[in-house]
């Protein structure tokens, strides 16, 4: 099972705007050098949470700040917005069993009905995670 690393390195982005987007201007540079990531990354990843609502910035001068309270960000919704269809890839199924196979032509449709259920129990699992409690559990460390 996989959900993109982009994700960590998305909440690390929420936990330090969070922290200091108030008191200065938070760039993809910035991010950059706290997450380890490359700026190109950085820039992709604040392009697609403005696109989710989550972050708004300043154009011309650059600047990202939270676009809405904490406990509406969950981490459902910043998957999602970096990977739309991330449940649907989460769980791989091997493309080609054999149709003349009476294993084979029924695997997909079986395991559907269990992949189905791990999706949608991770989702609301991810859905009841927010940035607030993750900044929480930040400042509890």
């Amino acid at each position: 099972m996989h959900i993109s690393t982009k994700c960590s390195i998305a909440v690390h982005c929420l936990i330090f705007i969070s922290e200091y987007g108030k008191t200065r201007k938070v760039t993809s540079k910035l991010l950059s050098l706290s997450t380890g990531s490359n700026p190109v990354t950085i820039r992709n990843i604040i392009s697609s949470l403005k696109k989710e609502g989550i972050l708004s910035v300043k154009s011309g001068t650059g600047g990202a700040t939270l676009n809405c309270l904490l406990e509406e960000i969950t981490l459902y919704r910043i998957c999602h917005a970096l990977e739309p269809d991330f449940l649907g890839k989460l769980i791989g199924i091997h493309a080609a069993p054999s149709p003349l196979c009476p294993v084979g032509k029924n695997i997909h449709r079986v395991l559907d009905i269990s992949y189905t259920d791990i999706r949608e129990d991770l989702r609301n699992s991810l859905q009841n995670i927010s940035m607030k409690e993750i900044l929480e559990n930040y400042h509890n460390l």
